[in-house]
């Protein structure tokens, strides 16, 4: 068994020719610099392209599968030249008759025929094929079924946040609401939420928790992935480790404080300003966006909290105070890969590169030892320096 680390949502701003695909995500999104970057300066071993059903990344595959910069893996997924392994996948928004408003989904799929045929089958359910997350017209249990169908996983989306989730806008109470809980694989949480906060809805409890972006640019990559203990990198392997299976498994989560998270408290829509009443005490308004945490007190009724993976509370390096691109470039040529910096380097080795306090803040960071000051209605939370 070897380790790798995994971010499994990661986005798409263009293709190729500059089309389009998140139009929110940056331009150098592309499928071919997200494997670039997944190795370096990333360091991640298994990366998930959630808008791989887009007919011209379907048409970037094919051509680096020409190339030979691509293989197509026996057990599923696809190995790029330096190693890095894709699980392609697609993210789509639903709201049926069911939905008490919209949800977003993930959907990754084992092999290019899986793949053009989901591509197929959702372009005749949505606006338009080229671009992420559409809104697909059709009911949520029968884009299950067709994803199981063609051997793919399903997995909600940050199912936590107030917009477009499945807690946070699609259902009233439980997920049955609107889903089979059959057809589920993971779980995926959201900036804004963690392990232990999850675990007070008992009906989270069957499934794995998986931590991942939502990447909208390369610098945003590995944000919060997870470490998976794996016979060898394939979606056979990584289907598998969801459920414990052959010895495959989901070894650590690595996620941000939910108190950095955008929408962890309930706060003025109108000047993000914490809900402490009925009026916003800075600007006088009476609506709110809900937070993560309000919003799990109102849906928590779990007696027990099974045994899971750790959730170590990982501050990205970008969110640490004083480490500017001067600094981070020192350490990455040093240390080659943000996962060394954070996982492998010793504290004395990473004082030999960069000033004695930054490096604390590094080993502090890795721990999740860092103060943080709650975010809110859009806005993250910050670290906050030392005294």
């Amino acid at each position: 068994m070897n380790e790798f680390f995994s971010d499994l949502h990661i986005h798409i701003g263009r293709t190729l020719t500059g089309k389009p695909v998140k139009i929110t995500a940056s331009k150098n999104l592309t499928l071919s610099n997200i494997l670039k970057a997944a190795k370096y300066p990333k360091g991640l071993d298994i990366v998930g392209v959630i808008d791989c059903h887009s007919p011209e990344v379907i048409l970037e595959i094919e051509n680096l599968l020409e190339a030979g910069k691509l293989i197509e893996l026996e057990d599923g997924g696809f190995e790029y030249e330096n190693g890095v392994v894709l699980i392609p996948g697609s993210e789509i928004e639903i709201n049926d008759r069911y939905c008490k408003g919209p949800i977003h989904v993930l959907a990754y799929f084992p092999t290019m025929q899986a793949l053009k045929e989901f591509s197929n089958w959702l372009s005749e359910r949505v606006t338009n094929i080229q671009l992420s997350t559409q809104r697909i017209y059709e009911e949520a249990r029968v884009v299950q079924e067709k994803v199981k169908s063609l051997n793919g996983l399903f997995i909600p989306a940050h199912v936590f946040t107030p917009f477009k989730s499945l807690y946070g806008k699609g259902v009233e109470k439980s997920l049955t609401e609107v889903l089979n809980p059959d057809f589920i694989d993971a779980i995926e949480l959201g900036l804004s939420s963690d392990t232990n906060m999850a675990d007070q809805l008992s009906e989270l409890h069957n499934y794995c928790f998986l931590t991942n972006s939502d990447a909208h640019s390369l610098a945003k990559i590995a944000r919060e992935y997870q470490m998976l203990e794996l016979k060898e990198p394939t979606f056979k392997a990584l289907e598998q480790s969801f459920k414990n299976i052959d010895g495959n498994t989901i070894k650590a989560n690595y996620g941000l404080n939910p108190l950095l998270g955008k929408y962890y408290r309930t706060t003025c829509a109108n000047c993000f300003t914490q809900k402490q009443g009925a009026v916003c005490p800075n600007c006088g308004s009476t609506k709110f966006t809900m937070g993560v945490f309000e919003r799990l007190t109102q849906l928590a009724n779990a007696e027990y909290k099974p045994k899971r993976p750790p959730y170590i509370h990982q501050v990205p390096l970008e969110f640490i105070p004083g480490l500017g691109p001067k600094a981070m470039d020192n350490l990455l040529n040093h240390f080659g890969t943000e996962m060394n910096i954070l996982h492998r380097v010793k504290e004395s080795e990473l004082k030999s590169v960069v000033k004695k306090e930054l490096a604390d803040m590094i080993v502090q960071a890795r721990m999740g030892k860092l103060q943080v000051a709650a975010g809110g209605g859009g806005k993250y939370g910050r670290i906050q320096k030392n005294d």
